[in-house]
């Protein structure tokens, strides 16, 4: 299903000067149809309540699909954009990681659906949520 075989130092070793960076997610996994990443749920992540943020959970997810659809595609001639992205958050995390694990829904030539779920240390979802993107010709 990738464009290529790819490995998870590739995909950690990206540029540091992004919100992924920031928030220290980081990929473990990669199999034939998905993707793993944790994320630290810690002051950088947390919302005034000392639980994981929503938004924190949005940015793990978008970053799981768009890297996943990115690995769908010849990134020479092509590029993915978030179209939409959405989020149900089902319970609070207060401290660990969350991992997210990122499967297709739809891979197709224009546009790209994935379903991304969050599970906290304990193997309990936090948050499920589903990332459209769309493939459009690589600007130059």
């Amino acid at each position: 299903m990738w464009f290529k075989n790819f490995t998870v130092d590739e995909l950690n070793d990206r540029p540091k000067n992004h919100i992924g960076a920031l928030l220290d997610i980081k990929f473990s996994e990669i199999g034939e149809d998905f993707i793993v990443a944790t994320m630290p749920v810690d002051e950088r992540t947390h919302q005034p309540a000392g639980i994981l943020h929503g938004g924190a959970s949005v940015v793990l997810a978008e970053t799981l699909g768009s890297i996943a659809s990115y690995m769908c595609i010849d990134p020479q001639k092509y590029m993915a954009v978030g179209l939409e992205v959405n989020a149900n958050h089902l319970r609070p995390v207060k401290s660990g990681l969350v991992k997210g694990i990122c499967k297709p829904l739809h891979v197709g030539a224009k546009t790209m659906v994935w379903e991304i779920k969050i599970y906290d240390e304990r193997g309990k979802m936090n948050c499920i949520s589903r990332l459209t993107v769309a493939i459009i010709p690589q600007q130059k």
